[in-house]
């Protein structure tokens, strides 16, 4: 029987669309069959082993399509995500600036390009793609979210409200939404809040599926200063993405005993230092992103850490204003580069083993795969900002691999530290009081050895004397990092670059001081965890 292509293609991309990946398969098996290049059948090939979560098959038959067809965008940007969750960053982003202006008539192949930008880090290049998206094919709703989530991280967070509210009326069910939208403004009246009730109360599912809207409902009580009931709220999101993850803080507790066990003095000063942009002896495979004649000398990184939600976002905004600073963001390549330096799969964050073995590698190895990876988001200024807070866990890793490298380590009142937390949907050992205190402590002796092993290396900023004295701190922060004062960093609320943190919306207001002191709002629900820090000699005062 004679095999008809277009026949097999329309049968494939219809299994596609309902994840039936073996029919993919036979039908990509079958065109190839009867041509050995055959773009299409790899397409489809690509198609079937991205949906049974084989990257690495995928980005090689995505590869296939486009070297049999140089024309199938389609093809290329489907390699391009692959490549991204791949690890291979400059790959992905070379494909995209080469393929993206030939997606002037897909929709769906802008969208998902605009996609891998936002994941690469790089809002602003995904922005152009996802308004265009929308503009052929308008009403979407995946087009249209995906363009108000770019909005918030670019600072235009009245034209992401009014996409969510257009939305949300469409969807009045729709959690995240509703999530998103109590999150960018505070909330003024119950107008909202009330439409966020009914959907709780007209929810069939169980507590594990209406997590957002308990955190949401949360957010817009306290707003409201309704303070008992927001807390309840704030406890049952806890609760229930707790036992939706299953999750177990024993885990984080070994790993930061296993940083403080491994990371000493001795560790840190062994071993010769060397330059992080050679090419380092071991993996040799690891090939640097392409620099052009006359490129910048390799900049000097400012590591901003400390628990989430005590600054980080603020001190970046400050630091970022200034003219020699530039701002790589939140990223995960540090863990990335621990992981691939360790021989560890890709993917997830490190564990005590691997971080044993990613201590007995070169440190110009992390090094190296590090500012590889980094590369794809830095313009050539002299300093460049990354500001994952969970980096804590690893700065003698930073400061073993980085000797010149800036330490910036945010503190902030204990009990509101803790309390700013335990109201966040992101983050799993604060997702009840015991865990949080538990990991807040095991956290403290971790700052502590810091503090003995890097020694004036650390700079630590106290966020109550911040957002207190910015007169006077922000000069004495810039000093400690060695830059001179630029009254821009003064006015960091102009700074109209991307912030893609969960503080994108709250960070674009300017220094305030409603923060401090809020937990007290929360003493008599918060007494567990008071007592455990004070048990523990933390000063609370």
């Amino acid at each position: 029987m004679a095999i008809d292509p277009a026949a097999l293609s329309n049968r494939g991309r219809a299994a596609a669309r309902t994840r039936d990946w073996a029919t993919v398969q036979a039908c990509a098996a079958a065109l190839l069959q009867g041509n050995s290049e055959d773009p299409e059948g790899y397409f489809l090939a690509g198609l079937a082993a991205r949906g049974l979560g084989d990257p690495g098959a995928a980005a090689a038959a995505f590869g296939q399509a486009i070297a049999s067809d140089p024309a199938r965008y389609d093809a290329a940007i489907e390699l391009a995500e692959q490549q991204r969750a791949l690890g291979r960053h400059a790959d992905a982003l070379k494909l995209l600036d080469s393929y993206q202006a030939r997606l002037g008539n897909s929709p769906m192949y802008l969208d998902l390009a605009g996609m891998v930008y936002s994941r690469l880090g790089l809002p602003e290049r995904a922005a152009p793609l996802f308004e265009a998206a929308n503009r052929l094919q308008p009403g979407v709703e995946r087009l249209q979210a995906n363009l108000a989530e770019c909005w918030v991280y670019l600072g235009r967070l009245e034209e992401a409200a009014a996409i969510y509210s257009a939305l949300l009326e469409r969807f009045p069910q729709h959690q995240r939404y509703h999530y998103q939208l109590a999150s960018l403004r505070r909330a003024r009246d119950d107008a909202h809040l009330r439409q966020m009730q009914a959907a709780l109360a007209a929810s069939p599912d169980p507590p594990a599926r209406n997590i957002f809207l308990y955190y949401a409902i949360g957010k817009a009580l306290e707003d409201l200063e309704r303070w008992d009931e927001a807390f309840a709220h704030y406890k049952l999101g806890g609760d229930a993405a707790k036992a939706a993850a299953g999750y177990r803080v024993e885990p984080d507790l070994a790993l930061i005993e296993r940083v403080i066990e491994t990371c000493d003095r001795a560790w840190l000063e062994a071993g010769p230092t060397v330059d992080p942009t050679a090419k380092p002896a071991v993996n040799p495979a690891v090939k640097p992103a392409d620099s052009p004649a006359g490129a910048t000398p390799t900049p000097t990184p400012i590591f901003i850490v400390g628990l989430p939600r005590t600054g980080t976002t603020l001190a970046e905004r400050i630091l970022s204003s200034h003219s020699q600073v530039e701002s790589a963001g939140e990223s995960f390549y540090l863990q990335m580069a621990l992981q691939q330096v360790a021989g560890a799969e890709p993917g997830g964050l490190p564990t005590p083993a691997t971080l044993t073995a990613a201590a007995r590698c070169p440190p110009a190895e992390l090094a190296y795969r590090y500012l590889e990876a980094i590369s794809i988001r830095l313009r050539g200024k002299p300093y460049f900002i990354e500001k994952l807070p969970e980096n804590f866990l690893y700065l003698g890793f930073i400061a073993r691999a980085f000797p010149t490298a800036r330490l910036l380590y945010l503190c902030r009142h204990p009990m509101d530290a803790c309390f700013a937390l335990y109201k966040q949907s992101y983050f799993r050992y604060a997702y009840t009081l015991d865990d949080l205190g538990r990991y807040y402590l095991a956290h403290k002796r971790l700052l502590h050895h810091w503090r003995a092993v890097l020694g004036e290396r650390l700079v630590e900023l106290d966020y109550e004397a911040l957002v207190s004295r910015p007169e006077t701190e922000i000069p004495a922060l810039l000093a400690r990092l060695g830059l001179a004062f630029e009254p821009a960093c003064m006015e960091f609320e102009r700074n109209r670059s991307a912030v893609v943190t969960a503080s994108a919306a709250q960070v674009r207001e300017g220094m305030h001081t409603r923060s401090v002191g809020k937990w007290r709002r929360f003493t008599s629900q918060l007494e567990p965890l008071r007592a455990r820090l004070a048990g523990a000699g933390i000063p609370l005062d």
